[in-house]
Order: structure tokens, then sequence, then C-alpha cells
């Protein structure tokens, strides 16, 4: 290997490195966004929800997170457009939940 090969391989070696540097660094920066971003949910959410709310809010989380994602957007939605006037008690979340829930299926068997 003549030593212009060896400053090649040097110098694409240490282009590499960069890119990976950067690539890590990117990806740090869009998980401390992600962060922030859901903090400032939570943040809304106990400004917007009371302390029962919140916890039958975070059980409903831990079973069916898709739909709890839902409901926080529409309560953040509901706060941004000013339609709330006080904290939301937890049987007004129990009645949302009621509203927004899919409907369940009636199954009947018959046997023969």
């Amino acid at each position: 290997m003549g030593d212009d090969e060896l400053s090649e391989l040097r110098k694409r070696r240490m282009a590499q490195l960069q890119q990976q540097a950067g690539d890590q660094q990117a990806m740090q920066e869009e998980l401390e966004r992600q962060q922030r971003a859901k903090s400032q949910l939570q943040m809304v959410l106990m400004s917007i929800l009371e302390a029962d709310a919140r916890e039958r809010l975070n059980t409903i989380k831990l079973t069916k997170p898709d739909f709890a994602g839902a409901v926080e957007q529409q309560l953040i939605q509901l706060a941004q457009s000013g339609r709330l006037k006080n904290k939301i008690t937890d049987s007004q979340l129990k009645e949302l939940l009621r509203q927004l829930a899919p409907a369940k299926r009636d199954y009947s068997i018959t046997r023969r």
C-alpha cells in the first residue's frame, strides 16, 4: 500500500466516523424533543384533569395505550379551544370515555 492509498483510507474512515457521530447526535436531539413534547403534554393534562381523573386515564393508558392517547388528544383540543371552564372530574371523564369507546359487539351463540 502506498502513502496515497493509506491517506485515502484514513480520510474515508474519518468521514465515516463523523457521519456516525452526526447520526447519533441527531438521534439524541430527536429523543430530547420527544421527551420535551411528552412533558408538555403531561403538564397540560395535569392542569385540566383532577387527580382522580388523571389516575383513571393513567390506568387506561396501561391497558389501552392507543385509546388513552386519543382521549388525551381530545382533552387537549378541548382545552386549547377554550371549551373547558373547570378541571375535568372523574365522573366527567367516565362520561367522555363512554362516548369515545368503540361499540362492543354482542355475540349470541345458539346450540343445535
